[in-house]
Formats: C-alpha cells, structure tokens, sequence
C-alpha cells in the first residue's frame, strides 16, 4: 500500500502539471486529477472517509476567507480597477524602462497582498502583457516577470490561500502572523526586485517612445477595441480611477484597515472578508455589474477543490509513514534549514500538498504561541518563495505559464529556471534570515 500511495501520488502531481488533453474538449483539470488521486487513494485504504470529514471540517473557515477574497477580487475586475490602474503606471512610465519594472513590481506586490499571490499573478500576467505588447514589446518578458516574482512572502495571513489553511490550523492569528512577517517579506521583496533589476539590466536600461464608463465585460470590450484601434493606454478614453471605481478601491483599502482591528479583538480573519465580498458585491450591484456573473467568474472552483485534495493527499501520505522522515529532517533544525527545505519540497512537489506536509510534520496544531511558531513560519516563506524556482511548484505558476505560451510569448524553461534560481535564492536566505 505505501508503493501504490507514493506512485498514486506522483502520478497525481504530474497530471496537475501536464493538464493532458481528454478528447477534443476535454482537458484534464488540476481539480480533477486531485480528485481522482484521493479518490485511488480512498480505494486503496491509505485516506479514511473520516480524513475527509476532518479536512472538511479544518478547511471550511479558511475556505470562506479565500471565497471571500475572490469575490472581492471578481468585483475589482470586473469595476475596472486594476485595468485603470495599470493604465496610469503605464502612462506615467512607459518612457522609463526601469521605471515601468518598478512601478509593476509595486503593483504587483501591493495586489498580492490586499488580494492574495495567485490573484495578482492570474489577474496581472495578461493585463501587464497586452499592454507591454502595445506599449513597449520589448520589455514583455521583463515586465512578465515583475509580476510573477512580487508575490513573494505573503505579509499578511491572507496573502497566500496555502497560509491561511496553515495559520487557521496553527492558531496563528492575523496580527501575530503580521508582526513576524512584515520584516521578512520587506527585504525579500527588496532583494528580489534587486536581483531581478541586475538580471534585466540591459533591457531596463532602454528608453521608450513619448506618450466611457463601463462595467464588467463591457469594460473590457472597450480596452480590447482601443488596443485594436492602436490607442492603447494613450488613447482618448483612458479607464480612470473615479467615481465607482474609487470606491470599489477605498473599500477593499478599508478591508485591509480592518484585518488588524478585528483581529486585535479576537475576531477571526474569514469574517473581515466575508464582510467585505458582501460590501463589494454591493457596490457591484449599484454600478450593474450582474451579481452572478461575478460569483461565476471570481470563484475558482477547481481552486478550491485543488486546496482541499492537496490537503487529503497529503493526509494519505501521512497514514502510510512519509511524515517521520520529515520530521526526522525537522528535528532540532533551525528555522533557516526548515524553510530551505520546504523550499526546495515546494518546488519539487508543489507548494500545497507540501505546505500540509510541513504542518503535521511540524506539530503545527495550536503552534502559535509556542516554540513551533517559528519553525511554521519559516515553512510557510519556503512555500511561498520555492514555487518560483520551478513551475509545477505552484498551481499559479503552471497558469502563468501556460498564459504566457498561449500569448504567443516563447519562454525557454532554462531560461525560467534560471531567473527563478536566481532571483528566488538570495530573497529565500534574506527573508529567513531577518524571521529569525
């Protein structure tokens, strides 16, 4: 049984990667290959149905916090807010090549952490890209990756959906997980937009040449028709970050606000944004953006799914034994070995199935105000900065990706690995080095 668990789970895992094709319309979803990993599993007795119902019951608070934050994220895009926005930074720095990659990193940066990492990767990728493509062709790849690498440290707990699952299970609340992370995801993203500058100097060093209300889809048809028309960012009807959009952006500035205060008086995480998915829906509503259609575009599904299996795969693994060589690795090591090796786990495995590995491997469960906490935390930067080094290592990186291929944008991956490697090391050592 513990043979067939590891090739089942293997097995798992590449189909996440590969995303095989199923005929002429179907191709196989991460979801769905998770699904029918537990499901093999189930059948080879390596996962319990009482696993299930313990995962279900671990997931469902921090899985309404991450529901939460992609309704919010749904009504942002569709409201036009982070289109307006990219507009404004490229029409302020398209001149500049090095400040147009800085003003991408901010907002990339910004956007992962009031929304969460694989928002700002999926949401900002083809954004950044189309208008790259019109504005400055060549710096697509530069900028391409100004998004993918800010999402670096998740500074606060609800950053990364993976560090709300384990900070829930850990008992770590938003304020303590903010007070020790804050430092570590600074000068990681200072290094990181450091080495990243070095590695596309060349590039950065170039100068370029000078430079309707409406919601949802329709927004989005009048972007498309300005970028075929040859306006661009230029054009005559830039988006503009007034009226609705405004609000729908000091709302969710709001949220942030309220994070810490509910925390500091004991409420949990997953209400602020509950209450927060309800405040921008309204807001929604008011500017006729169809309440469904945003339900049906912002929430991933197969995200969630994903989340769930990962956690129940990683279950299995537990019950046939893989977690006392973990925890014989963990033993006694420093916050430094433990989130190199997550890390590394991270980008071989895939950060989530790793990310539950780490936690029951760690004793995680009510860590937060013992001597664990710190061994949590280091796991959780290597499972937010070892995915970078290799795509499979995290679902957002498999989408960015394959974004970027279907743009028509060539990517060797001995060039991914490398800029991953390189900007990713320097930024991993930093930020353990300033958690402890």
């Amino acid at each position: 049984m513990v043979t067939a668990t590891y090739s089942t789970v293997a097995l798992t895992l590449g189909l996440v990667v590969a995303r095989p094709r199923i005929g002429a319309r179907f191709r196989l979803t991460p979801a769905t290959a998770v699904t029918a990993g537990v499901a093999v599993l189930t059948a080879l007795g390596s996962v319990r149905v009482a696993d299930i119902g313990w995962a279900a019951s671990t997931m469902w608070r921090p899985l309404l916090g991450v529901v939460s934050i992609m309704v919010m994220t749904g009504v942002a895009r569709r409201m036009g807010v982070l289109d307006g926005i990219a507009e404004i930074i490229f029409r302020r720095a398209a001149r500049s090549a090095g400040g147009l990659f800085a003003a991408v990193f901010a907002f990339g940066t910004v956007t992962a952490a009031v929304l969460n990492n694989d928002s700002a990767i999926l949401l900002l990728t083809p954004l950044v890209v189309d208008i790259a493509r019109r504005r400055r062709p060549d710096l697509v790849i530069p900028l391409a990756f100004a998004v993918f690498l800010s999402a670096g440290v998740a500074p606060l707990v609800v950053s990364n959906p993976m560090n709300m699952v384990v900070a829930s299970y850990a008992g770590i609340g938003f304020n303590d997980y903010a007070r020790a992370m804050a430092l570590p995801s600074i000068a990681g993203g200072l290094t990181t937009f450091a080495v990243a500058w070095l590695v596309f100097r060349r590039s950065l060093g170039a100068r370029g040449p000078r430079s309707g209300r409406e919601c949802g889809r329709e927004a989005t048809r009048a972007q498309s028709a300005r970028a075929v028309s040859g306006a661009g960012v230029s054009g005559a009807e830039p988006l503009t970050l007034t009226g609705l959009r405004l609000v729908t952006l000091l709302a969710l500035g709001a949220v942030v606000v309220a994070y810490p205060v509910v925390s500091y008086f004991g409420g949990p995480v997953w209400i602020v944004a509950a209450a927060g998915a309800v405040l921008l829906l309204a807001i929604g509503a008011v500017a006729r953006c169809p309440t469904r259609e945003v339900l049906r575009d912002g929430v991933h599904a197969d995200t969630l799914l994903f989340l769930v299996g990962a956690l129940i795969l990683s279950i299995g693994l537990r019950n046939v034994g893989i977690l006392s060589h973990l925890a014989s690795v963990y033993d006694g090591a420093s916050p430094m070995k433990v989130g190199l090796v997550s890390a590394v786990g991270s980008a071989i495995l895939n950060n989530h199935p790793m990310s539950h590995l780490n936690m029951f491997a760690l004793g995680a469960h009510g860590a937060g105000g013992d001597a664990h906490a710190p061994s949590v935390l280091a796991a959780l930067i290597g499972g937010d900065l070892g995915p970078r080094m290799f795509p499979m290592g995290s679902l957002a990186g498999l989408l960015w990706f394959e974004m970027l291929r279907r743009g028509g944008v060539e990517l060797p991956m001995r060039r991914f690995l490398w800029i991953g490697a390189t900007a990713t090391l320097p930024a991993l050592f930093v930020s353990l080095y300033f958690l402890a």
